[in-house]
């Protein structure tokens, strides 16, 4: 705003103020308010004023704009009274009353607009928390995939070779006589235990190599 719109604002307040100041206290004088009491009613209508309109900058609630229209009533009341709407030589009951209850009524509206908490809330800001920058972690190299193995075709494939047939045992000369002694043997343990002879207990009873009793077991089969 420039300077002389500044001076202008000034001087309109100064003499607006004057004006409704004085007004305010021919009211409180003539309603019975003497003294230095006649002079503390201005200050407390314009001061109420003054707090809620500071109020009203940054709360646009119920109760703020309710003690804003109680102030500009007290302070508009009192300036159209004084100009010869009202017999000030001989003020009505009623408005002796409102003039006399005044103090507590700006002391109520003063303390309720002190205290209400704003829209935003009487809160602290928190400062947020630092934050810790995440660690670069490089990603791991995908291992390379695997090349498919060519199929192989039925002419690659190597040609199944035939299983060898297993190798005749030669055969080994066993005189009639050892076979018919271990006939014997088998037949007497078979009849003693009730099972077959096997082949170890057979040698272990004749005395003979392995490759000979399995030529005498093969006869005795």
């Amino acid at each position: 705003m420039p300077s002389k719109i500044r001076l202008v604002v000034l001087v309109l307040a100064v003499i607006a103020g004057a004006l409704s100041f004085a007004h305010l206290h021919d009211l409180a004088a003539a309603a019975g308010q003497t003294g230095w009491k006649a002079w503390a009613y201005p200050v407390s209508v314009d001061l109420l004023l003054v707090c809620v309109l500071h109020r009203l900058r940054t709360d646009r609630s119920m109760t703020a704009w309710l003690w804003f229209l109680v102030a500009l009533v007290a302070s508009l009341g009192a300036n159209i009274a004084t100009a010869g709407v009202l017999d000030l030589d001989q003020v009505p009951a009623w408005l002796r009353i409102v003039v006399a209850g005044w103090p507590a009524l700006a002391f109520l509206g003063g303390t309720l607009l002190a205290h209400a908490p704003t829209e935003a809330g009487d809160l602290v800001p928190v400062p947020p928390a630092p934050t810790t920058p995440a660690p670069d972690i490089e990603p791991e190299p995908s291992p390379d995939p695997e090349p498919e193995a060519a199929p192989v075709t039925a002419s690659e494939q190597a040609p199944a070779l035939p299983a060898a047939a297993p190798a005749p045992v030669p055969a080994v000369p066993v005189p009639a006589a050892l076979v018919d002694h271990a006939r014997k043997v088998a037949d007497d343990h078979q009849a003693r235990t009730g099972s077959p002879i096997d082949t170890d207990t057979l040698r272990t009873r004749l005395g003979v190599p392995p490759h000979l009793v399995d030529a005498i077991a093969a006869q005795l089969a």
